[in-house]
């Protein structure tokens, strides 16, 4: 539990290194995904990219987020926190140096997996290193942590194409690695400084602020779990954290955990096709100008900014699971619909907001992990389980919708398909609104889960 307001420190006192590392380097999680669809169309004319390329490149970020969501942890455990995070944000810089300088295919995919290597490894460095220095500001700094990210969505593809049209993609891509960069500055320093000494947490009080919600452990008692708890728990990206054979042979047997991997699913194949395609589409369906579909991509990713401040809020106070998840994937389809059915760059900033709705799926989908969980150890291996099989599926669908598109010559069916799977995603969404937790669905039939 997060320690009691009144107990906490200063915010600023002692950690202005970490504020800022923090900050910048969650800047860079999401501009690095972010910036490199907006200006495709100018790189295409340079050299060729295939739809099977750009789908690749699509892909390449959920790959990278489950292989170095297992991988992290075992190099952290030598290295520490802050050394690992200095080796992130260097594979970032790099890597978004080489997509400037890429001169073909092969290379701007290759520059872009580092890219999204370093990315991989700071999403499992950044809750822990706000937990390690703000054990009494928890809530506080994953919401900045997170609001920071959500910006860092937005702003990229509002200015990655004038930029690249004043000064070359080549400039407009590369750019992004300054932040990376000045991330890199204060975990440096305070490497420096501590010379491997550990950081001593502030004492947390043992009774925590009044709670929001309760919990059984595991003697039968009940343990509270505080609306900032929950928050922490649903806004920051949760690692993937390795966990037994057995838990998660024993979790794949559990109807409740595959809702949750459905749902997570869903909501990262969305993204991360949106992110891939969308301005691509746009242009080329909708008749938009290159310049408004940047900025119709940056109206889609400003839609998941207050939905990850008000959804854990919902969910935990007043239990709206359900009727969010309702919303995010009927307002998804019914975007797609009006994209497809009705192309017009008069009606496209109507269509790409309701599609973006699907960003309420998001945040939604974390805090379940942690409110579906009855105990801590549950939490990371459900974490593992549901984000594993997400990440699975996100990778397939930027480069499915690619090769849908070269099959049919057109966007029509990819559309459509990403439409089909928001629709049969919404059983899994009902399932996961059901107030019970996977301990309960397991005991009921086999005793207890651990």
């Amino acid at each position: 539990m997060t320690a009691a307001v009144g107990n906490a420190r200063p915010l600023w006192r002692g950690r202005v290194l970490a504020i800022l590392g923090i900050v910048l380097c969650a800047f860079s999680l999401r501009s690095a995904v972010a910036s490199l669809s907006p200006v495709v169309s100018l790189v295409a004319k340079e050299f060729p990219l295939d739809p099977a390329i750009i789908g690749l490149i699509g892909t390449a970020p959920p790959v990278c987020f489950a292989v170095f969501g297992l991988v992290t942890p075992l190099v952290e455990r030598r290295l520490g926190l802050e050394r690992v995070a200095v080796i992130a944000l260097i594979a970032v810089t790099l890597g978004l140096v080489g997509r400037g300088f890429s001169v073909n295919a092969v290379t701007l995919v290759g520059a872009t997996a580092l890219v999204f290597a370093g990315v991989g490894m700071a999403n499992i460095l950044m809750p822990p290193l706000v937990k390690k220095y703000f054990p009494d500001r928890l809530g506080l700094m994953m919401t900045v942590y997170t609001t920071v990210m959500a910006f860092s969505t937005f702003l990229p593809p509002l200015v990655a194409l004038p930029l690249a049209e004043t000064a070359g993609w080549r400039t407009s891509l590369a750019l992004w690695a300054v932040f990376a960069l000045a991330g890199l500055i204060p975990w440096v320093a305070m490497i420096l400084r501590e010379r491997g000494s550990a950081v001593v947490p502030e004492p947390v009080d043992p009774d925590p602020a009044p709670a929001h919600e309760r919990r059984t452990a595991r003697d039968g008692s009940t343990v509270d779990l505080s609306l900032e708890d929950a928050i922490a728990a649903a806004t920051g990206p949760i690692g993937v954290a390795p966990a037994g054979g057995r838990i998660f042979a024993r979790l794949s047997r559990i109807p409740l955990a595959w809702a949750l991997a459905a749902v997570f699913g869903t909501s990262s194949t969305m993204a991360y096709v949106s992110f891939a395609w969308l301005p691509t589409v746009l242009v080329q369906y909708e008749g938009v100008s290159p310049q408004a579909a940047g900025a119709l991509l940056s109206l889609f990713a400003f839609i998941g900014l207050p939905a990850s401040l008000v959804v854990p809020l919902l969910v935990v106070r007043f239990r709206a699971t359900t009727p969010l998840y309702l919303v995010g994937a009927i307002g998804g389809v019914a975007g797609l619909i009006g994209l497809v059915l009705f192309p017009s760059p008069t009606w496209a900033a109507l269509w790409v907001s309701l599609f973006g709705l699907v960003g309420l799926l998001f945040p939604l989908a974390l805090v379940l992990i942690s409110v579906r969980a009855r105990e801590a150890e549950t939490a990371v291996a459900l974490s593992g389980f549901v984000q594993s099989f997400g990440y699975v599926m996100a990778a397939v669908f930027p480069v499915l919708f690619g090769v849908l598109h070269g099959a049919s010559g057109g966007w029509v069916v990819p559309l459509w398909v990403l439409a089909a799977v928001l629709v049969l995603s919404i059983p899994a969404g009902v399932a996961v609104g059901r107030a019970h937790t996977v301990e309960a669905a397991w005991e009921r039939r086999n005793g207890r889960l651990w």
